[in-house]
């Protein structure tokens, strides 16, 4: 009989302890339709959070995508997309910021000043934080944009600078993914950095049947590359000890 009960107590406990495992480690992206998830009808257009997701060591980690096309700082929150981010973070969960697209647009209806877009952007810092979770920003990736000359063209020039500025200022990491991207498209060059976007010719895709020229959403390979940018940079800094959280290469045999 002692033994019996011994044995129904040993496997209490060893219950037990798998209920204590800890949590996984959360990361959510927010921001725009460059990052977003796209519905089956948008292929081949892809955001980079679709792959960035794809260097998650999911054993570990889960990943929250909650990016929504046609964002701006103000609209996310108006729209009832932030808070359900904020109540559902924990200590030591990360959460990737990047808007500007549709914030510096001053003929979109989503767009913000630069002082709003500066406010909306420390407001998400403050409540990450206190969430006792990690804020990192991001400058807006760029577009494909081509001068009369034949170069390419800094698009964001203004609000980037407004995100490192807020970066600064409120001693929290950025990756400024503006830069990145932009000597990503002059590595592969005028012509061929169209293949890193949604070109297409007429008749290449059901989805879009007479083409398309889209110089600001990405093709796979683009959201690819940015992700991988993205990925390289957290690495780099390592906020919150993110490199835990990601796939380790195999080393070579």
């Amino acid at each position: 009989m002692r033994n019996t009960t011994k044995y129904l107590i040993a496997l209490a406990i060893t219950g037990f302890a798998f209920t204590l495992k800890p949590p996984k480690k959360q990361i959510f992206l927010i921001g725009d339709s460059t990052m977003s998830d796209k519905v089956l009808t948008a292929l081949p257009e892809t955001g980079w959070g679709m792959v960035f997701s794809k260097f998650v060591d999911t054993s570990n980690t889960v990943i929250y995508n909650s990016a929504k096309n046609g964002s701006s700082t103000r609209t996310f929150i108006e729209e009832g997309f932030w808070k359900p981010v904020v109540q559902n973070l924990r200590k030591g969960d990360l959460v990737l910021i990047q808007f500007g697209h549709n914030d510096e647009v001053q003929t979109k209806p989503q767009s913000t000043t630069e002082k709003e877009f500066q406010r909306n952007l420390t407001r998400y810092i403050n409540e990450v934080k206190s969430r006792n979770a990690i804020p990192v920003l991001l400058t807006p990736v760029a577009r494909r944009s081509i001068t009369a000359g034949g170069n390419f063209e800094d698009t964001h020039k203004v609000y980037s600078e407004l995100v490192r500025k807020v970066a600064r200022k409120n001693n929290v990491s950025l990756i400024d993914l503006d830069r990145k991207s932009q000597a990503l498209l002059q590595t592969y060059g005028i012509e061929s950095s169209k293949w890193l976007f949604n070109h297409l010719k007429a008749g290449q895709h059901p989805n879009y049947p007479e083409g398309k020229t889209d110089n600001t959403h990405f093709s796979e390979l683009g959201a690819r590359k940015i992700a991988e940018i993205v990925y390289k940079e957290l690495i780099g800094i390592n906020p919150g000890d993110i490199n835990q959280h990601f796939f380790k290469p195999k080393p070579k045999q």
